[in-house]
């Protein structure tokens, strides 16, 4: 059987603001729409390949621009979870409000401001590539690599590393903040070679909350490298 393709037709878009938040909707009309999360280095733009296959499905896709991503780089609104959980549901409110259908696709970083942000939203399901299911993990082994201890980030409040900023309340938020709930139907794609979340972290939530998890063995976290393109699209018309 001749496997599917995404289809190659120019993809209708709107350009939206959403209170403070730039968005775009792809696609034709639909009673069904996906909320986009990118991850982090993402934006908005991001979207145009899930939308694709999702318009495909008979979905739109609303897509918009995380703190300090895309158009809001450079702005003082800082990538944290409380400023994403914040802009999580405002773009929420503005779609369960204009649709009947509503799911979820979150990236990495989306992923984890979406498990904070809308475990109580009555999403139809969920798709998580390479989510931090475990913040506490990548924190911590931020701080090993960076060299930073816990009683020294506590003194000085925030560190700037090689790899991102460490921030105090970021860190005392994610040890009282475990994920304990997730009722949404979700489907996960990870990759055997992610280095900022462990296989175990990923097995214990999908075991937890009854996910459907795909490993992509030779994969790294981002699926950036051009041979691991045909792996995702092949895992999105299977689960979109």
């Amino acid at each position: 059987m001749k496997p599917k393709t995404v289809p190659k037709s120019k993809m209708k878009k709107e350009i939206l603001l959403i209170g403070y938040i730039p968005a775009i909707l792809w696609g034709k009309a639909s009673e069904k729409v996906y909320i986009y999360v990118h991850g982090k280095m993402g934006r908005k733009e991001s979207a145009e390949q899930f939308a694709k296959i999702a318009e495909s499905k008979g979905y739109q896709t609303l897509s918009f621009d995380l703190p300090e991503h895309g158009e809001r780089t450079g702005k003082a609104y800082r990538c944290d979870v409380w400023n994403g959980m914040r802009d999580l549901n405002a773009i929420a409110d503005h779609v369960f409000g204009r649709w009947n259908q509503v799911s979820l696709f979150a990236n990495s970083l989306g992923a984890y401001f979406a498990l904070n942000a809308y475990a109580d939203r009555p999403f139809a399901k969920c798709l998580f590539k390479s989510p931090i299911v475990d913040m506490k993990w990548l924190v911590e082994h931020m701080m090993t690599w960076s060299g930073v201890t816990e009683k020294q980030l506590e003194e000085k409040r925030e560190i700037e590393t090689n790899i991102d900023t460490l921030r105090w309340d970021y860190y005392q938020y994610i040890q009282t903040h475990p994920i304990t709930k997730w009722p949404i139907a979700t489907s996960i794609l990870y990759g055997g070679r992610d280095d900022l979340q462990p296989l175990e972290s990923l097995q214990s939530f999908a075991d937890k909350f009854h996910c459907r998890l795909t490993v992509s063995e030779r994969s790294g976290h981002s699926f950036m490298d051009p041979s691991e393109s045909g792996i995702v699209e092949q895992w999105l018309l299977e689960n979109v």
